[in-house]
């Protein structure tokens, strides 16, 4: 595996490709490329934004070994647009979900009816929401790091007293038994992407890839 990998970063919904700029730059200063892809759930349905997510991998796939990173949404849409892949085309080496749910999000369901959420977030914030939409997008075969935050903010009452969160999504929320890889952070949602803790744990399990 090259030592100099292409890695490409979707950000979370209603964020943009600035919210991991110093992770990025973390992950530069190592001798990577990083690349970005952004969207506008306001503009896009999911699969219009999935689609355009599968043909930038393509491309990345025509030009070598790459890494995927996920914050929230971008995750979701990253696991959607890995599966949709030409079974000829090379997936990435290995997928970062950072705080990514992988079932319905709590906060999403609550939200779905509410006018100014429905305005902003359209399609996707409903995807969020849906249990059947949620359980379509399928397992990755492609060796998975969650990172996830449990920093358990005290505002954050959207969620059982009992269950660990990050603010914005439980621990539940983000697990499942196929990821076998899982690592908690004291970081609140939105500031996970922009982590020097969380580029060290990118950085590492890169390292770890690049022995084998």
């Amino acid at each position: 595996m090259p030592t100099n990998l292409q890695i490409l970063f979707v950000h979370g919904m209603g964020r943009s490709p600035l919210s991991a700029w110093p992770m990025l730059w973390q992950l530069r200063q190592n001798g990577h490329t990083t690349k970005t892809f952004g969207y506008c759930t306001s503009l896009e349905s999911f699969s219009d934004i999935k689609n355009r997510l599968v043909a930038k991998l393509n491309a990345l796939a025509d030009k070598g070994e790459y890494v995927v990173i996920g914050h929230s949404l971008g995750g979701v849409l990253l696991r959607a647009a890995i599966d949709s892949l030409p079974t000829d085309t090379r997936k990435p080496c290995h997928l970062f979900l950072l705080a990514s749910p992988i079932k319905p999000a709590r906060l999403a369901t609550r939200l779905r009816n509410n006018f100014i959420y429905r305005a902003i977030t359209r399609d996707c914030g409903q995807l969020l929401g849906s249990d059947a939409r949620m359980q379509a997008i399928p397992p990755t075969s492609v060796p998975t790091t969650a990172i996830v935050g449990v920093c358990e903010l005290p505002f954050s009452t959207v969620f059982s007293p009992e269950e660990v969160n990050d603010g914005i999504v439980s621990l539940s929320e983000v697990s499942e038994n196929w990821i076998n890889d899982q690592v908690k952070v004291n970081i609140p949602h939105s500031f996970i992407p922009a982590s020097r803790r969380v580029g060290d744990i990118i950085l590492d399990r890169i390292n770890q890839m690049q022995k084998v």
